[in-house]
């Protein structure tokens, strides 16, 4: 099992949940090693160097994916662009970028635990990007889904058990990432709360609503 980790509190769930399925401990290190953000993970993956990973919404459709993601019902938080004149990308990220055209909005573009942060000390500084497509399309925003290039039966088995059950993060990680990323652990929770995982029927609307406003 070779997983591309992106290391962000949207996906903490997803890891917690990883780490007491997987018994091996040399996969659990492989897995650390291998971890990144989403632009490079996307790299990673498209060179075949990780066999599995959550790719970017807007780089997902080359590939293999399940349904599932890291979808923002409403807002997200952690996705967001500083109002401004001119326009500058997230290095780290793909489609949200994308996202921020399609939108036709000019600003910062931040995503991430940085965002998150950056949101949560002046929320008035920043427009929140899945809350923008939100009220523009009554939908909910998928940012990345799982992608797979093989072993999709220990891929889809590992996803379904995730989606079946609730996951309670223990004290000490959200206590290592609370000093770690300067965030208070009532707001990763709280923040937490924004994410969905499950792509279903409102999702996959949305994909290909922003897939065809992608290509113009």
């Amino acid at each position: 099992m070779i997983f591309g980790k992106i290391d962000y509190i949207n996906l903490l769930p997803f890891y917690v949940f990883l780490k007491k399925e997987i018994k091996s401990l040399r996969t659990k290190q492989m897995i650390e090693h291998k971890k990144s953000y989403p632009s490079n993970i996307n790299r990673k993956f498209r060179k075949r160097l990780i066999e599995a990973a959550f790719i970017s919404s807007i780089e997902s459709k080359k590939y293999k994916c399940l349904k599932i993601g890291i979808i923002a019902k409403r807002e997200v938080k952690s996705v967001i662009i500083k109002k401004s004149d001119k326009i500058k990308e997230d290095d780290h990220s793909a489609t949200s970028n994308v996202l921020a055209k399609v939108l036709n909005l000019k600003g910062e573009v931040l995503i991430g635990d940085k965002a998150l942060k950056a949101y949560l000390e002046n929320p008035s500084l920043y427009i929140d990007l899945a809350k923008e497509w939100h009220d523009k399309t009554n939908l909910p925003f998928v940012f990345a889904r799982l992608c797979f290039h093989k072993k999709r039966r220990l891929y889809a088995s590992l996803s379904k058990k995730f989606l079946r059950r609730r996951i309670k993060i223990p004290t000490y990680i959200l206590k290592k990432y609370s000093k770690k990323r300067e965030i208070e652990r009532r707001e990763i929770l709280d923040y937490l709360k924004l994410i969905d995982y499950k792509i279903d029927y409102k999702s996959e609307k949305s994909l290909k609503i922003f897939f065809k406003k992608a290509l113009k």
